[in-house]
C-alpha cells in the first residue's frame, strides 16, 4: 500500500505559484521550488510528475485567484468600460503588495530556451484565447452601436492585450500602480466609441 501524501497539495501550488511568479518558469530551480513548498523533490515529483506540470497547476491557480476581473470586464456595458476595468484589474494584479510584480503568464514565458518552448508556446495559446474573447466582445459592442462601424474589433483586441503586457513588463521594472494606471487612460483616450453615444 502506498504512503500518504505528507503535505497540503493546494498549499504546496500556491508556494510554486510565489515561486514561478517571481521567477518565471525557466528561472525557477528545484532547489528554489522545494524551499517554499517544504517538500523533497521526490515528493513533488510524485504529486505532479514534473516542473512543467507544477508550472500548469500554478498556473490554474492563478486565474482561479488573481484573473476573476477579466471574466467580470467582459459583462461591462460599454466597450470602453470593458476595456478600464480589465487594465485597471491588470495593474493591480501586477502591483499587488503581497504578490511578485508583473504577470504570472508574462512572467513565466519570458525566457526561450528550449526548457520553457512548451511552457511559453502554452502561454501564448492562453493569452491568444483571452484576446479572442475580447475581439468577439467588440464585434457585440459594434454591432450594438457602441464602437464606431469602421473600428476593429481584432485590431483593438489586440490592442488592448498589448498595452496590458506592456504594462506587466513595466510592472517587473519597478512602475507602481499610479503609473499603469496613466497608461490606462492614455490607451483609453482615443477610444473609438461611437460619439453618438458619447464617451
Amino acid at each position: 500500500m502506498g504512503r500518504h501524501r505528507e503535505f497540503d497539495l493546494d498549499k504546496a501550488i500556491d508556494a510554486a505559484l510565489a515561486v514561478f511568479w517571481a521567477k518565471g518558469f525557466e528561472g525557477a530551480s528545484y532547489a528554489d521550488l522545494t524551499a517554499a513548498t517544504g517538500v523533497a523533490r521526490p515528493g513533488l515529483y510524485a504529486a505532479f510528475g514534473n516542473k512543467e506540470e507544477m508550472f500548469l497547476k500554478a498556473l490554474d491557480r492563478y486565474d482561479e485567484l488573481f484573473m476573476g476581473f477579466f471574466h467580470e470586464a467582459l459583462l461591462e456595458p460599454r466597450s470602453a468600460f470593458v476595456v478600464r476595468r480589465f487594465l485597471e484589474g491588470s495593474a493591480g494584479v501586477q502591483t499587488g503588495a503581497c504578490t511578485p510584480q508583473g504577470c504570472f503568464g508574462i512572467n513565466g514565458a519570458l525566457a526561450g530556451s528550449d526548457e520553457s518552448e512548451a511552457i511559453r508556446a502554452k502561454l501564448v495559446r492562453r493569452r491568444g484565447g483571452a484576446e479572442q474573447r475580447l475581439a468577439e466582445r467588440f464585434i457585440r459592442a459594434r454591432e450594438e452601436g457602441d464602437l464606431q462601424a469602421d473600428a476593429d474589433p481584432a485590431a483593438l483586441a489586440r490592442f488592448v492585450m498589448a498595452v496590458s503586457q506592456g504594462m506587466a513588463i513595466q510592472a517587473k521594472a519597478g512602475a507602481t500602480r499610479e503609473q499603469l494606471l496613466a497608461i490606462v487612460d492614455l490607451a483609453l483616450a482615443g477610444w473609438p466609441t461611437d460619439q453618438a453615444l458619447g464617451a
